[in-house]
């Protein structure tokens, strides 16, 4: 029998980084567009970003993402120095005991409706050169941010997918 290191294995800044910026990104472009789509629903002021607008303010997001990164990473680190959380839920995956379908239902539609408010604080944050934050209202957020957990979702259930096709936290068989 193989025997793992006893030290904790952390996932680095480059993981938690690339991870983050992954679907810090994707999250963007489907918040900005579901922003649109609760703007054109509410008929208030029109959250109707250009491209130009969408690449300068993701700059901003950029920076946001990193940062948020850093800190959970951070925090996370100081929760659990020894690692022991990380190392159950890895062990436990690896028995076959990792959600189904879904990675996290409750995770995903968490991601979901955070990123959207995220992309709406980077809007907010880049009001001076963005005309199209003037259009984010509180309504217009908190709907957005509803319509995007349908994309926290599919996103989780892709994924998942891609686990069951792959086996990917299949239970081990002797």
């Amino acid at each position: 029998m193989k025997q793992e290191s006893l030290a904790p294995r952390f996932p680095g800044p480059s993981l938690w980084l690339s991870i983050t910026l992954l679907w810090g990104s994707l999250f963007y472009l489907s918040s900005v567009y579901l922003l649109q789509l609760a703007s054109r629903q509410l008929g208030g002021p029109l959250f109707d970003p250009s491209g130009d607008d969408v690449l300068r303010v993701y700059g901003v997001h950029a920076v946001l993402l990193v940062t948020f990164a850093l800190v959970a990473m951070t925090a996370r680190r100081l929760m659990d120095p020894e690692g022991k959380s990380q190392s159950q839920r890895r062990d436990a995956v690896k028995g076959g005991a990792g959600e189904r379908i879904f990675i996290s239902l409750a995770g995903s539609i968490a991601t979901g409706f955070s990123f959207t408010v995220l992309t709406s604080l980077s809007w907010w944050a880049s009001s001076d050169f963005a005309s199209a934050a003037a259009a984010l209202t509180l309504p217009l957020v908190l709907l957005g941010s509803l319509y995007n957990i349908g994309a926290g979702l599919s996103a989780s259930l892709l994924v998942g997918l891609v686990f069951l096709a792959t086996g990917t936290g299949r239970k081990k068989t002797a």
